[in-house]
């Protein structure tokens, strides 16, 4: 009887984490198209950054294996190549627009990651890189002038995370074809508009009352 009763319960919490498991992959597979066109800036602001950094490892060692040995990470050189190649293909589909939420995520946790290996040792002075060229070289400021580009980086991602890439990606055009194929009606960026302004402007039905 014990172990009857325990199966619906197993059965029950397996259901709900596969529900719960297809939410989260629709979450960022299936973005919203109601972000603004202007999101395109974002995207390519963080998007080419990434881009660049990505190719500046393969081109200047010292940039990617070199900087990777240097502060003690494992196996810096195949670090540093999987590094580089996601920066590389996660800045062009940034760019693109195409899986911009799945992307985001690895991008937020390797600024973190970069954050937490580079910075505190700056902050203390131990760090193994060469210093700022100019003053301030230790303490919070130099951490605050040296984080300029993660901090801009990190916050771009984690807006284009809850975001989404906006209607001018390929994320979009992409999710137009699907509806359009199943015969869904067509919600464009500015009927959304319109009806959010017509909902917050209709009156209240007992406003007059």
């Amino acid at each position: 009887m014990a172990l009857r009763a325990r199966e619906p319960t197993r059965r029950s919490f397996v259901d709900k984490g596969m529900k719960q498991l297809r939410r989260i992959i629709d979450w960022l597979l299936n973005p919203p198209l109601t972000a603004p066109r202007s999101t395109l800036i974002m995207r390519l602001m963080v998007g080419g950054v990434f881009l660049s950094e990505g190719i500046l490892k393969f081109v200047y060692p010292n940039q990617g294996v070199g900087r990777f040995t240097k502060l003690g990470l494992p196996l810096p050189h195949i670090t540093a190549t999987f590094i580089g190649s996601l920066e590389i293909v996660g800045g062009l589909l940034l760019i693109a627009g195409l899986f911009t939420r799945v992307i985001a995520i690895p991008f937020i946790m390797e600024l973190v990651v970069a954050i937490l290996t580079t910075k505190f040792s700056l902050y203390l002075g131990t760090s193994p890189l060469p210093p700022p060229p100019s003053p301030p070289t230790v303490g919070f400021w130099a951490v605050m002038h040296e984080t300029r580009s993660d901090y801009a980086q990190i916050l771009t991602s984690i807006f284009l995370l809850v975001v989404g890439p906006g209607s001018w990606s390929l994320d979009a055009l992409l999710r137009r074809r699907k509806q359009r194929s199943e015969g869904q009606p067509m919600l464009s960026e500015s009927r959304v508009a319109s009806s959010r302004r017509l909902t917050h402007e209709r009156p209240r039905a007992d406003a007059s009352i």
